[in-house]
């Protein structure tokens, strides 16, 4: 809708509250509310004010206000508010210079589109992401100078199968055995199915679900395809909901990649395409797999900055607990088609030219997506302009390669700190063009050192009292 039709259909349509919604560069959703008396065209122009300094990564406090400026064309109306409120996704300026906020993560969205639009090889970019999620009935976490604990349950999980305080049938899934069982192993059925018709009415279109591969309540819910913005702010509508979808249901979900030890870690398996007058660029017949040579070259861009990729794309330190041998993590910088050891895989369930496409399987869903996306475009994009080119594909089982051609295979980082020090080494592809710049790169970087790295680093282990108490 125009604004001015937005207006209208709010009044018309007993709405009460005005929710307005923008992201942090971490990846989490604010928002900021008003009644539906001071909502007119106006906002749309002259902004919503907000305090920056409150946000990570955004404003000192000498420079604070900030506005939110309603963007007309994605809104949905919250099912989960007692009182009718329409939400409204928004675009960040400054207020003093009225242009847009270099840090606001859906500018660098809209700009890596305009800079791959600008650079004449595609009109389009497709995003079709997995975001994989697990579902505890409860958690429990605390620490503090003298204790450390965390705890999760899942009635699924094989370790309830001896439980005798409560009624036991049966029926549980073991540790990696999760995979797509039905009822009465899978408990989950109708909570997806929920999560999938809310989805619906917020305009969020998804193609399938399932139980995962993880014992504990693991399950993916996978979103149809959409140009690059439009799916970043559908998986922020998509998070919102299955949380929210959780707790009403008395149950909590998570996002956290590796929350489960000795378990699969959940991903964001990321399909994605370039298109130019709608024709995909990345089918040929006569090419390995389907593809094409464009497709390869931005796959080799995808492998090439695979490491500086990644401080967007598995952004967390709990992310390298998921991005380790032996649990379907793609840690192997090699692509394959049908191999899902491989970091980029080329699906194969259809052959039509519309569905060629290339699967990037390191990032996760703690990852803000306006970001990984981007980031991700920009390095395809690069491989593309440089014209370069990918070693052989890789169609066997990396994990049992023998150890010569093993070593020759190179892998992700193994931690939030190398994949930083890969970011600040290799930048110069994501800042083309202005997309990302280079505040908005050393803020972040310095956020994730103190706050994250630092952070764990400097607290005891629980683990490390098993193995060192009585050194």
């Amino acid at each position: 809708m125009s604004p001015r039709e937005l207006v209208q259909y709010a009044r018309e349509n007993d709405i009460n509250i005005i929710d307005y919604r923008y992201v942090d560069p971490l990846g989490a959703w604010q928002h900021y509310s008003t009644p539906i008396h001071v909502f007119g065209e106006d906002i749309f122009t002259d902004g919503v004010g907000f305090d920056g300094s409150s946000i990570r990564c955004f404003q000192p406090i000498e420079a604070s206000d900030m506005l939110l400026i309603p963007d007309s064309t994605k809104t949905f109306i919250d099912p989960f508010s007692k009182i009718k409120t329409l939400c409204i996704i928004c675009d960040i300026i400054d207020p003093v210079t009225k242009v847009p906020y270099s840090r606001d993560p859906r500018l660098v969205a809209r700009r890596a589109v305009d800079f791959m639009k600008g650079s004449g090889v595609a009109d389009t970019v497709y995003f079709g992401p997995e975001p994989e999620f697990h579902v505890f009935d409860e958690v429990f976490y605390s620490q503090d100078n003298h204790s450390s604990q965390h705890f999760v349950d899942c009635a699924e999980a094989v370790w309830n199968s001896g439980r005798t305080d409560k009624p036991g049938p049966g029926h549980k899934m073991p540790i990696k055995g999760g995979y797509a069982p039905v009822a009465p192993a899978d408990t989950l059925q109708d909570f997806r199915g929920e999560v999938m018709a809310i989805l619906a009415d917020c305009g969020v279109i998804t193609e399938s679900h399932h139980h995962e591969v993880g014992a504990a309540g693991q399950c993916e819910i996978g979103l149809r395809f959409n140009p690059l913005l439009e799916m970043a702010d559908n998986v922020m509508i998509y998070k919102y909901v299955v949380r929210n979808v959780a707790y009403q249901n008395g149950l909590t979900a998570t996002f956290m990649p590796k929350p489960i030890y000795g378990d699969n870690g959940s991903g964001m398996h990321c399909h994605q395409s370039l298109w130019k007058n709608d024709q995909n660029l990345f089918f040929d017949e006569k090419g390995y797999a389907g593809l094409s040579q464009l497709a390869l070259n931005y796959m080799a861009g995808l492998l090439e900055h695979a490491p500086a990729l990644l401080a967007f794309c598995a952004p967390t330190t709990n992310s390298y607990r998921r991005l380790v041998p032996g649990y379907e993590a793609p840690i192997n910088l090699v692509y394959s088609q049908r191999n899902r050891s491989a970091c980029i895989r080329i699906p194969t369930f259809s052959q039509a030219p519309k569905a060629k496409r290339i699967e990037f399987r390191a990032p996760d869903a703690s990852c803000n997506p306006y970001l990984a996306f981007s980031a991700q475009l920009m390095a395809g994009l690069d491989g593309i302009r440089r014209g370069l080119t990918p070693p052989d594909p890789v169609d066997k089982d990396v994990y049992h390669l023998p150890p010569d051609e093993a070593a020759k295979i190179r892998k992700t980082p193994g931690s939030l700190e190398e994949t930083l020090l890969a970011l600040e080494k290799d930048n110069e592809f994501l800042i083309s063009g202005g997309v990302f710049t280079p505040d908005l790169l050393s803020e972040y970087i310095a956020f994730k050192r103190q706050n994250e790295i630092l952070e764990l680093s400097l607290r005891p282990h629980p683990y490390e009292f098993q193995m060192y108490y009585s050194s």
